[in-house]
């Protein structure tokens, strides 16, 4: 197995994974508070040794985003993994029309390096950084032609911390999609090389599995 496969596996679960979880928020109202945590820990990784290390070092921390790879990728999956592949796909889309931006790119490194303080302070998952990281996306991301369309229940949406969730996970998914372009990730892979990931996502999760059920 090559490290760049490797490599490339576990940052396209991290896009995953946010994307799972926009979706859990935006029809549930709650997510995964530990697969939260590992996406936005992600933003703050900016001198990362490993690809792991974005997500927190363990692979436990993107178990998530890689189940939900190996399913919706396959050729097995349902109707709602096609939702999370839209996003995926939106997500992997604006990273490429960021990736020409580079002033943007500045003022999102300067206001996650801004917000690192409250990260340390308050933890990954508190309110107030949320809320800082889904203001960051507002004022960037969301300035493009293309927006993601999150689909779900309205009024779960229309709740101030969900939505700012939600923002917050794109944002998280954006950071994962630039990984996996740094890993050499390409659109076309997901359709020339996607039993080879799914295959590799797949016995990566199997490990995960393991050390949680130890």
């Amino acid at each position: 197995m090559s490290r760049s496969l490797h490599d490339q596996t576990l940052a396209l679960a991290g896009v995953f994974q946010a994307a799972n979880l926009v979706q859990q928020i935006a029809n549930n109202g709650h997510c995964n508070e530990t697969s939260l945590e590992a996406c936005l820990r992600s933003l703050f990784a900016t001198n990362p040794a490993t690809t792991l290390d974005v997500y927190g070092g363990e692979l436990t921390d993107v178990r998530e985003g890689l189940v939900t790879l190996s399913t919706v990728m396959s050729e097995q999956s349902k109707q709602q993994d096609v939702e999370v592949l839209r996003y995926v796909l939106n997500l992997i889309h604006l990273e490429s029309k960021l990736n020409r931006q580079s002033d943007m790119i500045d003022v999102i490194g300067s206001r996650i390096e801004q917000a690192r303080h409250t990260a340390s302070h308050f933890g990954y998952i508190h309110t107030n950084l949320i809320s800082n990281l889904a203001s960051i996306y507002t004022d960037t991301i969301s300035t493009f032609r293309l927006r993601i369309q999150v689909s779900g229940n309205p009024s779960l949406l229309q709740r101030d911390e969900n939505a700012a969730k939600v923002r917050a996970l794109l944002l998280a998914g954006i950071r994962s999609a630039v990984l996996w372009r740094q890993t050499g990730g390409r659109r076309w892979q997901l359709v020339l090389s996607r039993r080879k990931v799914i295959q590799h996502a797949r016995e990566l999760a199997e490990q995960a599995n393991r050390a949680l059920d130890k």
